[in-house]
């Protein structure tokens, strides 16, 4: 079996650092997960990104995986929310595609999060049907092999975004079979009623952002976030945050080229403009 960076660090009980994929084609994705040797994780988002789930998302698994036993572990973020009936049909197309964890994005509360689990397991754990001729072979094992496994491999996450996901915390972190709660700052911060981070969040999303936190590690989850530069990712890791973002390929592009560009014509970088 392929590795599972993602895996790896949570049994080293060592924080799970990653960068967002947003823009589509093979070489991009292949060129961010090999980026650096720290890197756990990529997300592939199909939700703002420009991916799509079919053939996208899976391609650029493909591309990841192929970098050999040192690849991170291709995530994917699929396009419908919580509040969707599509939610099933695309955590299977982002599963089949080889995907070691999938992402659905505002998750409210925990008759969602248990079907979101269905989704993703084989029964007897779920429904998740078995058919596609090519997942095993993305984890370079036999069909057998990867029904005895997928159901411990896989890891399932839920953003927490919403006042409703909020106030419902406790229950969806207590849904058995979910992995992760993934706190996504931005829209937390605008379905509570603030501005969105820039770059940190308000003082009393803050407090929200460390109560989903405290919520998920007291029922024995992982709690992930969403980080724009790797000072604040070393803040949340400090904190006790499980799976952290530390940045996105567009996002390091533009402030590299910014950062590189001031110091040719011999001026310090700005501050950074508001960025995702």
């Amino acid at each position: 079996m392929t590795t599972h960076a993602l895996l790896q660090s949570f049994k080293a009980s060592k924080p799970a650092f990653g960068a967002w994929i947003t823009l589509p084609g093979v070489m991009n994705a292949r060129a961010v997960a090999q980026a650096s040797p720290h890197l756990s994780w990529v997300m592939i988002d199909c939700e703002h990104g420009l991916t799509s789930l079919q053939p996208g998302a899976a391609e650029s698994i493909q591309a990841i995986t192929g970098l050999g036993p040192n690849a991170p572990s291709p995530l994917v973020r699929i396009p419908a929310t919580g509040f969707s009936n599509s939610t099933s049909w695309q955590i299977k197309y982002a599963l089949d595609a080889g995907a070691r964890g999938v992402l659905v994005p505002m998750v409210s509360t925990a008759e969602k999060a248990r079907e979101i689990v269905a989704d993703g397991r084989f029964p007897p754990g779920g429904r998740r049907g078995f058919g596609n001729p090519f997942t095993h072979g993305v984890w370079s094992i036999n069909a057998a092999e990867y029904i005895k496994s997928a159901n411990e491999n896989v890891v399932i996450m839920i953003q927490i975004e919403t006042k409703e996901g909020v106030q419902n915390v406790r229950a969806i972190a207590a849904v058995d079979g979910i992995d992760c709660l993934f706190i996504g700052p931005y829209d937390l911060s605008l379905c509570l009623g603030y501005p969105p981070p820039s770059p940190d969040p308000h003082p009393d999303v803050e407090i929200v952002i460390q109560d989903i936190l405290k919520a998920a590690h007291k029922e024995g989850k992982k709690c992930a976030i969403y980080c724009t530069s790797g000072k604040q990712s070393l803040k949340r890791a400090e904190e006790g945050f499980d799976i952290i973002n530390v940045t996105s390929d567009i996002g390091a592009m533009a402030e590299s080229v910014a950062a590189n560009l001031s110091a040719a014509v011999g001026r310090e970088s700005g501050a950074a403009a508001f960025r995702y």
